[in-house]
């Protein structure tokens, strides 16, 4: 495993990560705590120390299995991401809760639920540019750093970004920025990480597999169930993940790498991403995520 510090922060974390949205539910699948076990247990013996996960992956479910495993492990050898800013109701179903009060709530849920007194990097979740800019939030946050219960701040830009969030994060005690990036969706090049040098701010890239099309797994005739996150998509834009994964598994991906760890190592190359978060249903799968990081050196990459 290969390690990098996360930004202007203290976090030296694993290149490879571990995304956890997946524990909340809505991946096609639930989650045992034995399960979850086996995965982290695989993900730590292969280097792997870095964990991102939300409120609202679940009802704090996502965060409950976590802080189940941890209690059970070194907790400080873990580098433990949560986020803020939604309640969960249903299944892809979430009421956005920026007050202060409720980010008060929802941090001591976390905390709670992840079993610790403290959160590693905090992060503003998907929220819009009216949330993001609350001095009232952010006097929340401060509070809670200085208390100790959270040492550094983060943002999750939603999907389709926010120009403003990346250029204003530094100034307002933001630290890092987690956002979409993968080959098959490459705008953050252009539209975040600019800012991202300029402020030297840590990247953790999520969906780099394309919410698993690049990992070579899928076709056109695939179906996701109803509580896959997937079955969400429209049918065109499932078809075009589909079409642009398999050209890229014949023309870019080199002969004896799996796709998966082409797309993961493909991410990384660019020195502004810290880390990449791709989500795992199993142990197999984290080890063969964490493998990537041996690849980094690859002159195919340069």
């Amino acid at each position: 495993m290969k390690y990098r510090t996360l930004g202007r922060t203290d976090l030296r974390v694993s290149v490879i990560g571990i995304g956890a949205w997946q524990f909340g539910g809505e991946w096609g699948r639930k989650f045992k705590q034995a399960e979850v076990d086996a995965i982290l247990d695989r993900a730590a013996e292969a280097g792997i120390n870095l964990i991102d996960t939300a409120e609202c992956y679940g009802d704090h479910l996502s965060e409950r299995l976590i802080g189940d495993y941890l209690s059970r492990r070194e907790r400080d050898r873990w580098v433990v991401a949560t986020k803020f800013g939604h309640r969960y109701r249903g299944f892809m179903d979430r009421e956005e809760r920026f007050g202060p009060d409720d980010v008060r709530e929802q941090l001591a849920a976390s905390l709670k639920a992840l079993r610790t007194d403290k959160i590693d990097l905090y992060q503003f979740h998907s929220g819009s540019d009216e949330a993001f800019l609350d001095d009232r939030v952010r006097d929340v946050l401060e509070e809670a750093r200085r208390a100790g219960q959270v040492r550094h701040l983060g943002v999750s830009i939603r999907g389709a970004g926010s120009e403003v969030q990346a250029r204003a994060a530094s100034a307002l005690g933001y630290g890092t920025l987690q956002v979409v990036y993968n080959r098959i969706d490459r705008r953050a090049e252009s539209e975040v990480f600019p800012f991202v040098r300029r402020q030297r701010l840590g990247v953790l890239a999520r969906v780099p597999l394309a919410s698993g099309f690049l990992g070579g797994r899928y076709g056109l005739l695939d179906k996701f169930g109803k509580d896959d996150y997937r079955s969400t998509l429209e049918r065109e834009e499932v078809a075009r993940r589909v079409r642009e994964a398999e050209r890229l598994c014949e023309e870019d991906v080199p002969e004896g790498v799996s796709p998966a760890r082409w797309a993961l190592a493909w991410c990384l190359r660019d020195p502004a991403v810290t880390a990449v978060i791709p989500g795992v249903k199993t142990p197999e799968q984290a080890a063969e995520n964490a493998s990537a990081a041996d690849l980094l050196s690859a002159p195919w990459l340069s």
